[in-house]
């Protein structure tokens, strides 16, 4: 049987992954920290669904914890690497920096030196749409000048990116990084705008939307975020490449505004919202907008969910899960 490694398994779009690895035939052995950064009821449910399948291994531990990613790929036999473990979070990150350093680039350079010497067939990593900073031009191309991050999230994405390419070069290490456009959908984070404005919404509280309200965000489906990370999963950059080293966005190529995706939630929930218009908050961007045409060209898919669809598969997971 073919076997995977992924980090972050118990995490909002690790565990979606394991899933539908699992699905295809593979056996995952899963990595994950369980950090408190929010409710870890949703981490333990999450990985009790995947516990519940013969084909799944978990393994407790800090991918910053160098002794404990040298023992576990010395004993573990598995072919590729889905690394989605990280500290997330914009915000958090101008509060708890030191955090992000240990877990986006001290755990990165743990898993890249590891994959390198064992070696692994394939390294694939999150990045994400923050490291396009305030850039202007849009949609984001994988062809524009990253160099200038507005957050130290962006930042630690960015230099994961830097380092991903010089293990590449050096060690012949194949490697795809994917920059992942706001990922929603059931089994989400509590920190993001979807999840927050639904519990908002159902409970009578005001939601806090920033910048007036104009901002746009390429919202994009979970499973159309997983079709992609095990199609580049699969397709291993080819020997020839010098180096061996993608990247990609993955996107719904379709920005929504905030504004409208309110409206959505509030024709789902058959409540009207409670507003509280805040300003721009640092580290924040007022458009996130995917360029998608190299992912389509690679692996012959675009994510296509309309954030109609999405919206209400969220908010009926959400009812459910949380009995409301």
């Amino acid at each position: 049987m073919r076997k995977a490694l992924v980090t972050g398994c118990a995490g909002f779009i690790g565990f979606h992954v394991c899933q539908r690895l699992m699905q295809q035939g593979y056996a995952v052995l899963g990595l994950d920290n369980l950090n408190p950064f929010y409710d870890n009821g949703l981490k333990q449910d999450r990985l009790a669904l995947l516990r519940h399948q013969p084909e799944f291994q978990f393994y407790q531990g800090d991918i910053a914890d160098r002794q404990f990613i040298e023992d576990t790929f010395r004993k573990l036999d598995f072919g590729p690497v889905v690394h989605l473990a990280a500290q997330a979070g914009v915000r958090y990150s101008l509060e708890n920096p030191h955090l992000y350093v240990q877990s986006n680039l001290v755990g990165f350079v743990n898993l890249l030196e590891e994959a390198y010497k064992k070696p692994v067939p394939h390294f694939v990593f999150a990045s994400s749409s923050s490291v396009y900073g305030a850039n202007s031009k849009v949609p984001f191309s994988e062809r524009d000048n990253v160099d200038h991050p507005v957050s130290l999230y962006a930042a630690t994405k960015k230099s994961d990116e830097l380092l991903a390419h010089v293990y590449a070069h050096l060690y012949r290490l194949p490697i795809t990084g994917l920059r992942f456009f706001t990922v929603y959908g059931p089994w989400g984070r509590p920190d993001m705008a979807m999840f927050k404005f639904s519990r908002a919404i159902l409970e009578g509280k005001p939601i806090e939307v920033y910048n007036r309200g104009n901002m746009r965000r390429d919202f994009t489906y979970v499973d159309d975020v997983v079709e992609g990370v095990v199609r580049i999963m699969e397709k291993t950059p080819l020997d020839g490449d010098s180096p061996p080293y993608r990247i990609y966005n993955i996107g719904n190529h379709q920005p929504v505004e905030l504004t409208r995706l309110i409206c959505l939630l509030e024709e789902k929930i058959g409540k009207k919202a409670l507003i509280e218009w805040r300003p721009m908050q640092l580290g924040d961007v007022p458009v996130t907008y995917a360029d998608i045409d190299e992912l389509s060209r690679a692996i012959g898919f675009r994510p296509h969910t309309p954030i109609e669809e999405g919206v209400s598969r969220f908010v009926d997971w959400y009812r459910t899960y949380y009995r409301v």
